[in-house]
C-alpha cells in the first residue's frame, strides 16, 4: 500500500495529482472526510486519490477545483494523468490527438475511439481482458475531451460499413453507438462518412490509419498493429497516405447519405425489440 507521507510527486502524473490534491486540501484546513462532504464524494475516495490508488475523473477534479479555489489546477492535470495511464505504445497517439488541428482517420472494423460511447468502449476493452475495466474505460473516454477545447480539431472519420454491422456489446449498445454518431450531423468539426460494401476494392484494404495535421509542425501518419503503434513524418509516406485518404473520402458516402445509412442500420438491425413488438 502507498502511504501519503512517502508519496513521490515525481513518480508519475497520478502521484503528482495525489500530492497536489493533498497539498491544496491541507492548505484549506480540511480533512479528507470534510472535503468529501463538500464535493459529494466519500472521504475514502479522497484518500485513495491522494495516495495514487484511484484515478480522478474530470467531474471530480472540477468539483474539487471549485471547492478549494485552485483556479482549475487539478482539472488541467487530469488530462495528463489519463494519458499517462494509456498503454505505453498508445500514449504517442493520444499526444498527437491532443496537439492536432485536423485528424483524418480510417477504421476498417469499428468506430474510432474518439467517437465511442461508454458502453461501446467497455465492450471493446472487455472483449478479452476485463481487468481494471472501469479505469481503462475512463482513460479512453478522457481522450474525447479534446473536442471540448476552445478551438477543437477538425475530425474526419471514414469507417467501413462493417463497423456498423459488427455487433459489439449487443443490440442496445450498438443502437446507442449509432445514435451517438448521428448526434454529430450538425457539427462541422466532427464528420463521419461510411465506406459502403458496394465500393468493392478500395485504397484502405491494407488497414486502418490516421493522419494528424498541426498548426506549424509537419503532418504525421500513424498506424498500429496488436500491441504497437508506429508514427512517421516521412514526407513520401504522409503524401502517399494523404492521397489514399482523399480517395477513401471520395469513394465513401456523402455526410448526408452516411447519416441515412447509419440511421437505417440502427432502426432495422438494432431496433428496440420491445418497441417493435
Amino acid at each position: 500500500m502507498t502511504h501519503i507521507n512517502v508519496l513521490d510527486p515525481g513518480a508519475s502524473p497520478l502521484d503528482y495529482y495525489g500530492f497536489e490534491l493533498r497539498r491544496y486540501r491541507e492548505a484549506a484546513g480540511l480533512t479528507q472526510k470534510q472535503l468529501g462532504e463538500i464535493v459529494n464524494y466519500t472521504g475514502s475516495l479522497i484518500g485513495q486519490i491522494e495516495t495514487a490508488r484511484k484515478l480522478p475523473t474530470s467531474e471530480f477534479s472540477e468539483r474539487v477545483d471549485a471547492a478549494l479555489g485552485t483556479g482549475g489546477a487539478l482539472s488541467r492535470l487530469v488530462a495528463l494523468v489519463m494519458r499517462s495511464r494509456l498503454p505505453a505504445w498508445f500514449q504517442q497517439m493520444a499526444e498527437l490527438e491532443a496537439r492536432a488541428v485536423e485528424i483524418c482517420a480510417f477504421q476498417t472494423h469499428m468506430v474510432h475511439g474518439l467517437l465511442q460511447t461508454p458502453a461501446y468502449v467497455r465492450a471493446v476493452l472487455g472483449a478479452f481482458d476485463r481487468t481494471d475495466l472501469d479505469d481503462r474505460t475512463a482513460v479512453r473516454l478522457a481522450r474525447q475531451r479534446l473536442f471540448e477545447k476552445a478551438d477543437p480539431p477538425v475530425f474526419w472519420s471514414v469507417i467501413s460499413e462493417a463497423a456498423l454491422l459488427q455487433e459489439i456489446g449487443g443490440r442496445e449498445t450498438m443502437r446507442g453507438q449509432l445514435a451517438h454518431l448521428l448526434s454529430f450531423e450538425q457539427n462541422p468539426r466532427i464528420n463521419v462518412q461510411v465506406l459502403p460494401f458496394s465500393v468493392g476494392a478500395h485504397p484502405g484494404l491494407t488497414g486502418s490509419f490516421s493522419l494528424f495535421r498541426f498548426a506549424s509542425d509537419p503532418a504525421i501518419l500513424y498506424t498500429e498493429r496488436y500491441g504497437s503503434g508506429h508514427s512517421t513524418a516521412n514526407p513520401d509516406s504522409v503524401k502517399g497516405c494523404s492521397l489514399r485518404y482523399d480517395h477513401l473520402r471520395a469513394a465513401a458516402l456523402s455526410l448526408k447519405d452516411s447519416a441515412e445509412l447509419i440511421r437505417q442500420v440502427m432502426e432495422e438491425r438494432y431496433a428496440d425489440q420491445c418497441r417493435v413488438a
